[in-house]
């Protein structure tokens, strides 16, 4: 694998990926490219559908809707470059590229943790305060709320790419990762990167641990309210509007817990064979994720499925 010379400044990254396993690589351009379109297909439908159907036009939609979107900017930040370097001989992204790709991948990360936590609220008020729903959710407020995910998730992007992205790389120049994760690029800086790692740790704090701890309060709140409702029926119709997002949110922080979380190996053959686990985890988190979300609302909820089922029609009536 070639490498930069120790002297001159890093023009090029090259990104490592599976080039340590040249079989597996065919086999999973074929998979993560299989997920990659369905990502698009139930995606892009549910986006569709929240916008064609006049009865999802509600503040829990309109977040779905955000959802979805988010998720095919997500993936399309990484997955096609992914896909590239599954193919490609030669690894490497221009120190702009790998900026921008960078920049898109936090971005929609930390949005994502803060839309979730939006989430929670809209289930909160709806089960918690039925009556007081319109007032609270209206559009003047749901609408900014979305808006406010998004520029908190730009801005915090913005911040961690630009101190990363400023620092001197002037030695090795091979990114032990499939994209430009900005973990595996700081560990190429040629500089001191304690700036970098109290920035992260804050961002962490407001991004991970502040919307968890939301959304934890939120469902706690709501299972005592549901708890209380006498009837079964009646408990259970107040849980199947909150189930999906709450299996999302365990689907989405369970897998960031289970890749940050399980203990490092350290022996010398397994730290290579949890150096492959590390990746793979780490690949179909960045796909498996914003493809179960639609999955997920589709079975889940009747509403959903119903404007599905209206758009098909529709779709075969015109023909």
């Amino acid at each position: 694998m070639e490498r930069t010379n120790q002297t001159s400044p890093v023009t090029r990254f090259i990104l490592l990926g599976l080039s340590a396993h040249p079989k597996l690589e065919k086999t999973f351009f074929l998979l993560i490219l299989l997920m990659y379109l369905v990502i698009l297909l139930g995606n892009g439908v549910l986006i569709l559908v929240t916008i064609l159907d006049a009865h999802l036009h509600t503040p829990m939609y309109f977040f779905l809707g955000n959802l979805s979107f988010l998720d095919i900017c997500y993936t399309t930040s990484s997955v096609p470059l992914i896909l590239d370097s599954f193919l490609t001989p030669r690894k490497s992204i221009s120190f702009s590229a790998c900026a921008v790709q960078m920049f898109l991948s936090f971005a929609m990360g930390a949005t994502e943790c803060v839309l979730l936590s939006m989430m929670a609220f809209d289930r909160y008020v709806a089960i918690c305060n039925p009556l007081r729903y319109p007032v609270i959710m209206s559009k003047a407020a749901y609408v900014p709320m979305a808006a406010g995910s998004w520029a908190g998730g730009i801005a915090a992007s913005t911040v961690q790419t630009s101190l990363a992205m400023r620092l001197p790389f002037c030695g090795d120049n091979v990114i032990n990762h499939f994209t430009c994760e900005i973990l595996a690029v700081l560990k190429l800086a040629c500089a001191d990167i304690t700036i970098n790692v109290i920035s992260m740790g804050v961002t962490n704090i407001i991004f991970l641990g502040v919307p968890v701890l939301f959304i934890s309060l939120s469902y706690t709140f709501i299972l005592t309210t549901i708890l209380r409702i006498p009837s079964a029926e009646g408990r259970r119709k107040a849980f199947s509007t909150c189930s999906a997002h709450l299996t999302v949110v365990i689907v989405f922080y369970g897998t960031i817990l289970f890749m940050y979380g399980k203990p490092k190996s350290k022996d010398p053959l397994g730290a290579d064979k949890q150096d492959l686990a590390d990746k793979l985890i780490s690949l179909f988190y960045g796909v498996v994720t914003p493809m179960l979300n639609p999955i997920i609302y589709s079975l889940r909820n009747k509403d959903v499925r119903a404007a599905v089922r209206n758009l098909v029609t529709q779709k075969h009536l015109k023909q």
